[in-house]
């Protein structure tokens, strides 16, 4: 069955099909809510309060064209709730394993995602939602609830102070790259 297919069934009470959504979303979910807690165990916690909150919601998604947006926004808000409570350093060992192609540098790899970690959050989720989860500038605006020119911004200014907490480390002709992550 099409995505927007089961979409459409799961706003309308269909549980089976939000199921399979989630199923099929789940990698980019986990990823996702890995990027902002760095540990496996609450990246796992976060998609399943993200499943839980998106079964209790469901029917109140108006257009069944932003499903993985309003999925997406959900795991963020999760996210700053599990780094809220926890209030403590974050764990970098084992994050280069989810990120990194065998044939990366683990160290300029793990040199990125420290420099992403110290963005301040507005450049952070652009950096995030635009370069690791592949969305488009206008889902980005939509997720952050700002312009599309704003996230502009964010990227450029985000890329700018990636590019001086790296030395320049980690670019692909002056692009930022999920692969060089």
């Amino acid at each position: 069955m099409k995505k927007h297919k089961l979409i459409k069934k799961a706003i309308k009470g269909n549980k089976e099909c939000l199921e399979e959504l989630l199923v099929i979303h789940s990698d980019q979910l986990y990823r996702t809510a890995y990027l902002y807690v760095r540990n496996r165990e609450d990246a796992l916690d976060i998609v399943q309060e993200t499943s839980y909150k998106a079964f209790l919601s469901i029917g109140q998604l108006k257009n069944e064209k932003f499903f993985l947006t309003w999925l997406t926004k959900i795991l963020i808000n999760c996210s700053y709730d599990v780094l809220k409570k926890s209030k403590k350093e974050l764990p970098w060992n084992n994050i280069v394993e989810h990120t990194v192609d065998k044939k990366d540098n683990k160290e300029e790899s793990l040199d990125l995602l420290e420099a992403v970690n110290r963005l301040n959050d507005k450049h952070k989720n652009a950096i995030i939602l635009f370069y690791f989860q592949d969305l488009p500038i206008s889902e980005v605006a939509k997720l952050m609830n700002i312009p599309e020119n704003t996230v502009k911004t964010y990227l450029s200014r985000g890329r700018a102070r990636l590019k001086k907490l790296l030395g320049g480390m980690g670019y692909n002709g002056g692009k930022i790259t999920s692969r060089s992550i």
